[in-house]
């Protein structure tokens, strides 16, 4: 006896396994890994939230238990979402309040009497 073909899915994303090190999502016609390290947000999340996801649009992922959402090319590109920013600020920063009041000190690391 042969079996039936499966039917096309009834979800457009889907978990489909989950790691210690992330979980594959499967989009439409597509798998995708999504690495704890890249997307720490989902690292101590539970099962449950994890595999709650909905897809609102063809390029947009919502986690509504998590309040997360990505773009589908963040997880196919990570690189080009970095976390942290890499710019840097040309000002320099103001001594505290605390640190102006306990008097200047000059080059030679003595204090000036004010």
């Amino acid at each position: 006896m042969k079996s039936a073909a499966l039917g096309p899915s009834t979800s457009q994303v889907e978990v489909t396994n989950i790691s210690q090190h992330g979980f594959w999502l499967f989009i439409t016609e597509r798998e995708l890994f999504v690495s704890f390290r890249e997307f720490p947000w989902f690292k101590d999340a539970s099962i449950a939230a994890i595999t709650r996801v909905e897809l609102p649009s063809p390029h947009h992922l919502y986690w509504p238990d998590l309040d997360v959402d990505l773009a589908v090319e963040s997880i196919e590109s990570p690189e080009k979402y970095p976390l942290v920013s890499q710019g840097r600020s040309n000002r320099r920063l103001q001594p505290t309040k605390a640190r102006a009041s306990k008097g200047k000190r000059r080059a030679t690391g003595r204090r000036l009497r004010g």
